[in-house]
């Protein structure tokens, strides 16, 4: 609080209170703002002193030339998509650059710079979707690169609109590099998913920052912080009261210590048991026109300018004029920016509201309303809340339809969906504008960060029998895209398809689009000539729709179907599907369409062609703004790295892709969880990689997706090694009728080839036979280079007891196929079982390529693959892995020291150890001590990584 020289009512001068019992706290929010890029969040509650703290820091962060920008989010703000950041901005002045060298369009600086003459609007979609959102964050970053050094500083996030949430989401995640970002907010009224963005944040790896709690003031802090205003002299009895009816809170005892301020020579003044208390004190001090327009400032709720205040108090300009300055003398009320003023607290708002009686009260909101109706721009959000207040719904209706429309046009989804919900929790609400605000909503709902409510809504609204037919298929499509995109829930397939039932004949785009997601489901719910039916008819529906986007939505769709099976004339369809279009909604869907053939080219081994559909589609996601499918496309170049031999930190890189995005689908993407689980095998950590497996399996507990495949084989594979085959074939065979019901036998993630291993144990000769040969009947004529070679291993599996020579050939032949295709892994393991049975026939050969084997594993990091290489060739006397001479290694580690510090860094026990390499528990007992001696720490130090 600013030092003032006295009141407009003569009131004697004061100090400000002074700083107290934040020594810490200030010095960890200097320490992070210093070392950028950080993220600073501040929680505490109301009047806790979080402003405060800011305030001090930033006041020294300017001494030292930073540029602090600052916005203030409120609980009703106007639709302005970005508002606070957008104010913020406002406060960079001289230091931004010319329009031209910030690189950004004129929209996106319509959006974050509005001035006259600049447009505001105009994004080729409303700035709170998707791609619109990815554009302006991106100028942000840019404004703050320009600026820098830069801390921006956003107070009140706990009411801040969805899209400022998530643009604070993704600036935290992609700093620039002088830049940090300081969040106030309350945690008792942040978001409803229990997030302060909406979303779990992780600050990326060379980020740094903290996380600071506010608590509230110890007595003695208190006590401190009055005779800094009162003097040394301050009578006990008077600070012990003013240290109880604070409770701790900063904001308490400032408002005390300022009525207080008035009359200091009477200390039996008798200090007020509550807030309300203290301002109605401070405004029996003020002039009647002071109180009138402090009475309008509390019903207004938001900071507002002169002259709004001053017709709401009904005050002449002269009279308003000095009203305004003794309530801002006061510290009753305060300035927030150029011409806007509004109450020092939030809890001192409340507080006068409060004290206002009804009739008053309801007279104030009436005079409000007119007052806001005859602005030039009518802020709709304060009209509705007024127009509520005074209990006329229907006006209530009108005006929240009409805010939710115009908050929808700037992108303001936040903002239209919780309007939305409000009125359509309203009682009697009209049947027209029931079904009017609920297909707004569902419009809106795939955008939305806190999809429970908005499922439960839309749940409730389709289940309404006077809703007509053609909006509830338009509300129940949205709602299955929700249920099955946000909330990873399987009934949404059911949902979509009876909003087709409900659609056709009614809106046939609408209809088209619905049949087309249903034929690219993953799961078993439609078979193949299912999906081709469900295409056709999407088709046939669009046929004469001059929807171009619809069409460009069906014809991906369509790829993708054809792609999944392996049909050799997706590729030429894929490479005619348009790369530029005056409809950018096109061009979104050809980068769909390469995403998705990139996603299912790596399940069928074709990885070089898949790297380059996922260059293409990053660079078409850019180009027209489909920030999503950069993410999609970013776990598929992780996967691909994985499948060419990158094993080196790719455990980090995956742990960093899914800290990013903690709450995507995709950062627990069936087919990279099933890579860490064989990562985890390939190291010898078993428990690991069922946990893996198994939380594959568990998020598809109906056994329908055909990406749990590889998991399903990766745990039976592991269930046969520990002697249990009957469990192990249970595990594949719940997978198995996918292949010919999908069509999808090309789908390369292990499933055949272990399931005609799982057979052969269990001595069924048979089974194993048919699954071979419908295999290579189902990929005859495909597309599916590593379904060739899981073909080849099946031949080898069913040759290898009869027919040495001829298994070996097969598995030869596997193996360079996975080394044509680039994939070191799978073609060692493919070798290793060629030279498995070559030991008999030609055992000089095979000591050969398990040596070689090892050696690849070695550089791969495939610890238990390695060391079961050795142990076949110690078996044959020929295990040539090198000595160090009689001197040892002394205080090194030695190479089997090392694999088995590897090992407990992992967390792996003995028993653990001894099966990943293949020795015996005394022997790795050993192994173990000397390890922990040597690294000179327990094995709860191993844990996480070696010392």
């Amino acid at each position: 609080m600013a030092t003032e020289a006295g009141g407009a009512d003569g009131a004697p001068a004061r100090r400000a209170p002074a700083f107290v019992g934040r020594a810490r706290e200030r010095a960890a929010l200097l320490g992070a703002a210093r070392t950028r890029p950080s993220v600073v969040l501040i929680e505490g509650e109301a009047g806790i002193g979080k402003s405060r703290l800011v305030s001090e820091a930033v006041a020294e962060l300017r001494r030292d030339g930073v540029c602090v920008l600052t916005g203030n989010c409120h609980p009703l703000r106007e639709p302005l998509a970005f508002g606070p950041v957008v104010d913020a901005l406002r406060g960079a002045g001289r230091r931004l650059p010319h329009d031209a060298e910030l690189g950004l369009s004129p929209e996106v600086l319509g959006v974050l710079l509005p001035e006259p003459g600049r447009p505001s609007s105009g994004l080729t979609s409303a700035p709170g979707h998707g791609a619109s959102r990815h554009l302006v964050a991106q100028g942000v970053r840019r404004i703050l690169e320009a600026i820098g050094p830069a801390v921006m500083v956003v107070e009140d996030a706990h009411w801040a609109d969805e899209a400022t949430q998530e643009l604070l989401l993704v600036l935290g995640r992609d700093l620039p590099a002088d830049t940090a970002l300081v969040v106030t907010y309350r945690s008792e009224t942040a978001s409803r998913s229990g997030t302060l963005f909406g979303a779990a944040f992780r600050r990326p790896p060379g980020t740094t920052g903290a996380e600071i709690a506010l608590g509230r003031l110890a007595a003695t802090d208190l006590r401190e912080m009055a005779r800094s205003v009162l003097g040394e002299e301050a009578p006990p009895e008077l600070l012990r009261t003013l240290v109880q009816r604070s409770e701790g809170l900063p904001l308490v005892m400032e408002e005390d210590l300022i009525t207080l301020g008035w009359q200091l020579s009477d200390t039996g003044l008798g200090v007020p048991r509550s807030l309300r208390e203290v301002f109605a004190e401070r405004l029996d001090r003020l002039p009647p026109d002071a109180v009138a327009l402090v009475n309008a400032a509390a019903v207004l709720a938001v900071p507002a300018g002169r002259d709004v205040l001053s017709a709401c108090a009904e005050l002449a300009p002269e009279a308003a004029g000095n009203a305004l300055l003794a309530a801002l003398a006061a510290s009753v009320l305060r300035e927030y920016g150029p011409d806007s003023y509004g109450f020092a607290h939030v809890l001192g708002r409340q507080a006068q509201y409060e004290t206002l009686p009804p009739p008053v009260r309801h007279q104030l909101h009436g005079r409000v309303l007119s007052v806001l109706r005859s602005r030039p721009e009518p802020p709709l959000v304060q009209i509705a809340h007024h127009a509520r207040a005074l209990g006329d719904s229907d006006a209530w209706l009108r005006d929240a339809m009409a805010a939710a429309d115009q908050a929808v046009v700037v992108g303001d989804q936040g903002t239209a969906a919780t309007l939305l919900h409000d009125v359509l929790e309203e009682p009697a609400l009209p049947a027209a504008l029931h079904a009017r605000a609920a297909l707004a909503l569902a419009r809106i709902a795939w955008d939305s960060i806190e999809y429970s409510r908005t499922i439960s809504t839309l749940r409730r609204i389709v289940a309404d029998p006077g809703l007509p037919t053609a909006a509830r298929g338009e509300i129940r499509l949205d709602l299955g895209l929700v249920l099955l995109n946000q909330a990873a829930d399987p009934s949404g397939e059911a949902e979509i398809e009876r909003a087709v039932e409900e659609l056709e004949g009614r809106r046939p785009a609408q209809a088209a689009r619905a049949m087309s997601l249903l034929a690219v489901m993953e799961t078993s719910r439609f078979s193949a000539a299912e999906q081709r039916a469900w295409l056709d008819r999407a088709q046939e529906t669009l046929a004469g729709s001059p929807d171009r986007a619809a069409h460009a939505s069906v014809a991906a769709n369509r790829l993708t179907v054809l792609a999944a099976q392996g049909r050799p004339e997706a590729a030429g369809l894929l490479a005619g599907l348009p790369r530029s279009d005056d409809d950018l909604a096109v061009v979104r869907h050809t980068a769909r369409a390469l995403a998705n053939a990139a996603e299912i080219g790596i399940c069928l081994g074709q990885d070089g062609r898949a790297a380059e559909q996922t260059e293409e589609a990053i660079a078409l996601a850019r180009r027209h703004h489909a920030p999503a499918l950069v993410v999609h496309c970013r776990s598929y170049q992780l996967l691909l790295s994985w499948f060419a031999g990158q094993w080196e930190g790719w455990d980090g890189r995956y742990a960093a892709f899914r800290a990013e995005f903690v709450d995507e689908p995709l950062a627990v993407d069936d087919l990279l969880a099933t890579v860490e689980g064989t990562t985890a095998v390939a190291r010898g950590l078993l428990g690991r990689a069922v946990e893996r497996f198994g939380r594959v399996l568990a998020r598809d507990s109906a056994r329908m997706n055909i990406n749990a495949m590889g998991a399903a084989a990766g745990l039976a594979r592991i269930q046969s090694a520990r002697g249990d085959t009957e469990a192990a074939w249970s595990t594949v065979s719940d997978y198995l009728p996918l292949l010919p019901r999908k069509e999808e036998w090309v789908y390369a993630w292990d499933l055949v080839p272990a399931a005609v291993a799982i057979a052969l144990e269990r001595g069924d000769r048979d089974t194993a036979t048919v699954l071979t040969e419908n295999h290579e009947a189902g990929i005859a004529g495909r597309d599916a280079p590593g379904a060739v070679a899981e073909q080849h291993l099946c031949r080898g599996l069913l040759a290898r007891e009869e027919h040495a020579e001829s298994a070996a050939r097969e598995f030869d032949r596997a193996g360079l196929q996975w080394s044509g295709i680039g994939r070191p892994y799978h073609a060692a393991l493919a070798a290793e079982q060629a030279a498995r049975v070559m030991i008999e026939t030609k055992p000089a050969e095979a000591v050969r390529l398990l040596t070689e084997l090892a050696a690849v594993h070695d550089r791969l990091g495939a610890t238990s693959d390695a060391a079961r290489c050795r142990h076949l060739l110690r078996g044959l006397g020929r295990d040539r892995r090198v000595s160090p001479g009689r001197a040892g290694y002394g205080s090194q580690l030695s190479p089997r020291e090392h694999e088995v510090a590897q090992l407990l860094a992992d967390g792996a026990t003995n028993k653990d150890i001894a099966a990943a390499l293949f020795l015996s528990p005394r022997t790795v007992e050993q192994h173990v001590a000397k390890v922990l001696r040597k690294l000179g720490t327990n094995r709860e130090g191993m844990r996480g990584g070696m010392p």
